[in-house]
């Protein structure tokens, strides 16, 4: 089942809205909004009064439409290659759910909890590990001794180059990188179209596309030196939605053209083509995310307040409010492609020689030699998959 232009833009503005909160400084961080938007849209759907509108506003559809969409986007997850994702459900055997609500789900999501806190987090954990590839080996969850109900999300997505990149000893000269012997990443292509540069409110945003070969893509996010981690990123996610001007690497003019980038003409002895030139780093960045500290982001103010419930459409046996709500997520980048997982929760709780020079030809340099954003995105329905930032690269190792 294909997923629907509205369901992606509306897990796109998810993601920028996620992004554009991440700070100045976020370190080395990666997010998935496209694990936590499901969770928010069967929330919605079992919401009434104030949580109801917030969380259709999360969500980005009415709440009336937030469980189809939901469940159309898992459905067509689920075709997508390279993918993996699954949905899970665990409530306490007091709780009951309104027969609506759990038949919208997937089948055989539903699971108990016991109450034996040892014994729910070893079922929970072995979970989020089984359904990443042990990428994440814990779900990030407080369970509580009046945690009614956990609603999570596992999402794993992996893909290969076509063509590997060679690796390198990369010494940094310049920059918050300065002195430092790194994992570099290096190609050379003639496919200029990979690389771009954009215009976008907070600046310029050099883009390099780097195709996986099952239909996901990475791209690499270089904004000028002023532009904070969250702006870069929002604009990494405005590009893929087209809401910003590209310039494509084809038209780019000479000289230092964007953040990173810069175009030459330089003499050869044979008549070559155009070239693309690509300077990067490995990196391997994991984070942690509490999403009730960014409450107004996901459409969740209303629903954390536990002196009144919020869910009647998910139970009326008992007044429910959310009171846990964080993601886990990792992602890896390498000479041989990418990795990526994230899984979302939420706990809802009561209460040489010099030749002879005779042709001319361009080169376009793309270096990454100071922070950059990521964003993984799945190459035809253009949702993206996992966004982040790189403040520590790998090392490289002499061993």
């Amino acid at each position: 089942m294909p997923v629907t232009k509205e369901t992606v833009r509306a897990v796109n503005r998810l993601g920028a809205r996620w992004a554009g909160a991440l700070g100045e400084s976020p370190g080395n961080t990666v997010c998935s909004a496209l694990g936590v938007w499901p969770l928010l849209a069967f929330l919605a759907d079992g919401a009434h009064g104030p949580a109801r509108a917030e969380l259709a506003e999360g969500v980005g559809l009415p709440a009336g439409e937030a469980a189809s969409a939901a469940r159309e986007l898992l459905a067509g997850l689920r075709a997508m290659r390279g993918l993996d994702s699954a949905l899970g459900l665990w409530t306490k055997r007091t709780l009951e759910l309104r027969e609506a609500w759990e038949a919208g789900l997937p089948v055989g999501a539903h699971g108990v909890l016991t109450g034996d806190e040892d014994r729910d987090r070893g079922a929970l954990d072995a979970w989020a590990a089984r359904h990443t590839g042990g990428l994440v080996e814990a779900m990030p969850v407080v369970l509580e001794k009046d945690t009614e109900l956990v609603l999570a999300s596992a999402l794993a997505l992996r893909t290969r180059w076509p063509r590997p990149f060679d690796d390198f000893p990369l010494r940094v000269g310049h920059g918050p990188w300065q002195g430092r012997t790194l994992l570099g990443l290096g190609r050379r292509s003639t496919l200029l179209d990979r690389v771009g540069v954009a215009d976008t409110p907070g600046g310029l945003v050099t883009g390099l596309t780097v195709h996986g070969g099952n239909g996901i893509d990475v791209r690499l996010l270089l904004g000028e030196e002023s532009m904070t981690p969250g702006q870069v990123l929002a604009a990494g996610v405005g590009i893929v939605a087209g809401r910003h001007p590209v310039l494509p690497g084809p038209r780019l003019p000479l000289g230092e053209v964007g953040p990173g980038l810069r175009v030459v003409r330089e003499l050869s002895r044979t008549p070559d083509p155009p070239v693309l030139d690509v300077t990067t780093v490995a990196y391997d960045v994991a984070a942690s995310h509490d999403l009730l500290a960014l409450h107004e982001v996901f459409g969740l103010t209303a629903a954390r307040d536990d002196s009144v419930g919020h869910f009647s459409g998910i139970s009326g046996s008992l007044p429910l409010a959310v009171n846990s709500a964080r993601q886990a997520a990792v992602a890896r980048f390498d000479a041989e492609g990418f990795q990526a997982a994230a899984v979302s929760s939420f706990g809802v709780a009561g209460a040489g020689a010099v030749p002879r020079l005779r042709w001319r030809t361009t080169r376009v340099e793309a270096a990454f030699e100071r922070p950059f954003g990521f964003l993984a995105v799945h190459r035809h329905s253009r949702v993206a998959l996992a966004v982040g930032w790189v403040a520590e690269p790998s090392p490289f190792s002499w061993g």
